[in-house]
C-alpha cells in the first residue's frame, strides 16, 4: 500500500513512562494549543492504539508492516499533523487494555473498533470524536447446521468475548426471547475465533465486520455463514481522553475531511491537481487554499490535503481494506455516502 512516497516504516511501539501524557488534560481556553497535540509535536510522532490483529481493520502483513482500515486512519491523522503518514507508532491493544491505555497516556488516540455508547461517553474520561464504521452484531455458524435465524440457537454454545458490549448484547437478545444458550466466554476476540474453529462452540458472535474477517481465516470459509440477524447497533469510531476539546476536534475533523473528500470527488490521485486548479470553494477550503481551518486546529493549512494524500479519501480506504478490493468484500451498506443511490449514513460536515 502506498504511503504518500514516504519510505520510513511505521513501528509497533509501547511508549515508556517518559513518553506518557497527562492522564486527564484540563479544559482549554480558546486558541490555546491542545496539550496532547503539543506533546505529539514535541515527540515527533503519533502514538495510535489499534486492534492487535483483525483482518481488514488492523493487522501486520508478512513483512511486519501494519495494514487495515483503522491503520489508514492512524496514518491520515499523522499526515494531518506532520505531513508524513509514517510519523506514527502503532500500539496493539486488547479490548480490556484499550481504555486504560488512553487514560494513562500510552496512546494519543484509539482507532480500534470501539462502540460509542452512553456509559463510555458520559464518564468524563473518554471522548468519542465521530463514527468511521457503522456495524452491528451478528452470528457466525457452520453451514451444515442449516440455520436460517439466530432464534434457532436454542441450547447452543455461543463463543463471545468478555468485557465487551458483545457479551451484554447477546445476553439481552436471548433473554428477551426466552431462549436458553450456553455462553463460552473468552478473554479476546482471537480466542473466540480459535474456540469456534476447533468446535468448542456452535456459534461465534461479534460485530458482523469481525465475523467476516474471522471467516476468511478458517480452513474452508465457504462452510460457514453469517446469519441474517443483526442484534445491535455498533457505531465504531475513534476515542481520545476527555478534557482536551481541541485534540478531539483534530480527530473529528480529520475523519470528516476524509469523508468530505469522497463526497467532493477528491482522491489520492487527483488531490494535487485539484489543489492547484479547482475553483470549487468547497474543495478550496478543504485543501487549504481558502480560510484558516487547519491553523484553527493547531495544524498546517494543508492538513486535509495531506490526510487525503496519505491513503485516499474515506471511500478509497473502505474499498481497499473492507470492500470489493479486499478479501472481506463487504458492501458499503450503512457506510455508503448519504448521497449515494442506495443512501448510507456517512455524511460530510461542512468546512466553512
Amino acid at each position: 500500500m502506498a504511503t504518500g512516497g514516504c519510505e520510513r516504516r511505521a513501528e509497533t511501539h509501547k511508549p515508556d513512562a517518559s513518553e506518557a501524557l497527562p492522564a486527564r488534560p484540563v479544559a482549554l481556553p480558546t486558541n490555546t494549543e491542545s496539550p496532547t497535540l503539543a506533546a505529539i509535536k514535541q515527540r515527533g510522532r503519533l502514538n495510535c492504539g489499534v486492534h492487535q490483529g483483525l483482518v481488514g481493520f488492523a493487522y501486520t502483513d508478512n513483512r511486519g508492516a501494519w495494514r487495515g482500515f483503522d491503520v489508514d486512519f492512524c496514518r491520515a491523522t499523522a499526515a494531518a499533523i506532520f505531513g508524513d503518514p509514517d510519523a506514527v507508532r502503532f500500539v496493539p491493544l486488547t479490548a480490556e487494555q484499550r481504555f486504560e491505555a488512553l487514560r494513562d497516556g500510552r496512546i494519543d488516540v484509539l482507532w480500534r473498533n470501539t462502540s460509542w455508547t452512553m456509559s463510555r461517553d458520559t464518564g468524563g474520561e473518554l471522548s468519542f470524536a465521530g463514527v468511521n464504521y457503522y456495524d452491528g452484531q451478528g452470528f457466525l455458524v457452520r453451514r451444515a447446521l442449516n440455520l436460517s435465524s439466530a432464534a434457532e440457537l436454542n441450547g447452543a454454545r455461543v463463543c463471545v468475548q468478555a468485557g465487551s458490549t458483545t457479551e451484554l448484547n447477546v445476553e439481552d437478545y436471548f433473554r428477551t426471547r426466552g431462549i436458553e444458550y450456553r455462553p463460552v466466554v473468552v478473554k479476546t476476540e482471537e480466542e473466540a475465533r480459535q474456540a469456534y474453529a476447533r468446535e468448542a462452540c456452535d456459534a461465534f458472535t461479534a460485530d458482523i465486520s469481525a465475523l467476516a474477517a474471522a471467516r476468511t481465516t478458517l480452513p474452508n470459509p465457504q462452510q460457514h455463514v453469517i446469519l441474517p440477524d443483526v442484534i445491535s447497533k455498533e457505531p465504531l469510531g475513534p476515542v481520545v481522553r476527555g478534557g482536551d476539546d481541541q485534540w478531539t476536534a483534530v480527530i473529528r475533523w480529520t475523519l470528516n475531511a476524509l469523508i468530505l473528500g469522497e463526497e467532493l470527488g477528491v482522491t489520492k490521485a487527483n488531490v494535487a491537481a485539484l489543489e492547484r486548479d479547482s475553483q470549487d470553494p468547497r474543495i478550496r477550503r478543504l485543501l487549504g487554499q481558502e480560510g484558516e481551518f487547519g491553523p484553527s486546529l493547531g495544524l498546517p493549512r494543508t492538513w486535509a490535503r495531506d490526510a487525503i494524500a496519505a491513503g485516499g479519501n474515506y471511500g478509497e480506504i473502505f474499498e481497499r481494506n473492507l470492500g470489493a478490493q479486499s478479501p472481506l468484500n463487504l458492501a458499503r451498506g450503512l457506510n455508503a455516502q448519504w448521497s449515494a443511490r442506495s443512501g448510507g449514513l456517512v455524511y460530510g460536515l461542512p468546512i466553512r
